[in-house]
């Protein structure tokens, strides 16, 4: 994994904005409907190639394929990032109409029940019923009633082949590609098992069935980044509420579960990101990065994205300044968010960049976006915010390198 040795690093959290095409061709199928499959590879295979020119057209200098292997059903998808594994693994199944109307979502053996609303929604429950609230897909959670396996492979592979193709005739600095962490497939699900006896047995299935996919990004050459924000954002879904230290026995269980799955991959192939949840809304009800900075820590990772762009969270680079940053692991904090339409200016990216390296040392951080651009905002104001990204790195590597 390349540090920032000589200037401050570009990255990002992973999705990027879709073509339309590639929408519609991916909702069709989707849907059931008839579509054209060899015009939806070919349209995936050159959206591909288009999204990694742009992305160092903007000086983002380690890029992604923007995940445009997850399959969206509109321009406006917050759930991407976890549904597309659910075409990859057996084992699952869509609740019927009643039991997706039911009053609670079911855990499994356990002390915790994952609540139909979160408690943000319930604290602000006229924003979210009113006009204004976030507009969001909704999406049937999965239940598991068989045995998890991956049978993913076809479309991991194309994935692969799409992004190595895309990279051929251009040079970045490094690539990344992005794939969900076992604890976040299951608060997806919203803790739909019926199989398993226990949530350790379920998680531990979903680990090593996961370990497929996570094994063959980093034996293709790529940095492997875990997505899991269920990590942070699964405290204001539980219920009845938990005590801190119950849930962080809840979290933990989880971030073994993970290690778990990716015992024989080097730490400096993987990258760990956590947010609070992608969707537009208040957020009051966010644990603090301070109660779960350790388990963030105890993942087997190089390096961890974490929000530090947005209103909610900006002030947490202070954390920073108690917690020891491990020797050797690099920091790539959110410096432009997904939360609002506004264009960070460069100098307060430059700002927020300067904040982290006089904290935990420059060459240790790699800037980067609090969460996906692709499906929460509009595509130009993504990309905008993606240069503005660029342009206050460089401006802090001025500073940090004069």
């Amino acid at each position: 994994m390349k540090r920032s040795e000589t200037r401050i690093l570009t990255t990002h959290a992973g999705s990027l904005p879709r073509p339309e095409q590639l929408i519609n061709l991916n909702r069709a199928r989707l849907a059931g409907e008839t579509y054209d499959a060899r015009g939806l590879a070919a349209t995936l295979r050159q959206s591909v190639a288009e999204v990694v020119r742009e992305q160092l057209a903007v000086g983002i200098q380690v890029p992604n394929d923007g995940e445009f292997g997850n399959a969206t059903r509109a321009a406006v998808d917050y759930g991407a990032w976890a549904t597309y594994v659910f075409e990859r693994l057996t084992g699952f199944e869509l609740p019927t109409p009643s039991e997706m109307s039911a009053s609670g979502w079911r855990a499994g053996p356990g002390h915790f029940q994952f609540a139909v609303r979160r408690r943000d929604e319930v604290a602000f429950d006229r924003f979210y019923n009113g006009d204004q609230a976030p507009s969001v897909l909704s999406i049937p959670r999965p239940v598991c009633v068989a045995p998890v396996s991956y049978v993913g492979e076809e479309a991991l592979h194309a994935d692969l082949d799409n992004f190595k193709a895309a990279l051929r005739d251009v040079h970045p600095e490094d690539a990344f590609v992005t794939s969900v962490a076992p604890g976040s497939i299951e608060v997806f699900a919203r803790g739909q098992n019926r199989y398993y006896p226990s949530e350790a047995e379920f998680l531990a299935a979903l680990g090593e069935a996961m370990r497929v996919e996570y094994h063959a990004i980093v034996d293709a050459g790529f940095v492997l980044q875990i997505d899991d924000p269920g990590l942070p954002d699964a405290w204001e879904m539980l219920t009845p509420q938990p005590t801190l230290d119950d849930y962080r026995a809840y979290a933990m269980q989880r971030v073994e579960a993970l290690n778990a799955a990716l015992r024989g991959i080097p730490e400096d192939r993987v990258r760990y990101h956590i947010c609070w949840g992608s969707w537009h809304g208040p957020h009051t009800t966010d644990i603090p990065l301070r109660d779960v900075t350790d388990m963030l820590l105890a993942v087997k990772a190089g390096a961890y994205v974490v929000e530090a762009g947005n209103a909610r969270h900006e002030h947490e680079w202070q954390v920073w300044q108690d917690v020891k940053l491990p020797a050797g692991k690099l920091l790539i904090p959110g410096v432009v968010s997904h939360a609002t339409n506004v264009v960070e200016h460069p100098e307060l990216v430059a700002e927020r960049i300067l904040r982290y390296a006089g904290v935990v040392g420059r060459e240790n951080v790699m800037a980067g976006t609090d969460c996906g651009l692709g499906g929460r905002i509009h595509p130009q104001i993504a990309w905008a915010k993606l240069r503005a990204l660029s342009d206050g790195a460089a401006r802090a590597s001025q500073q940090l390198w004069p």
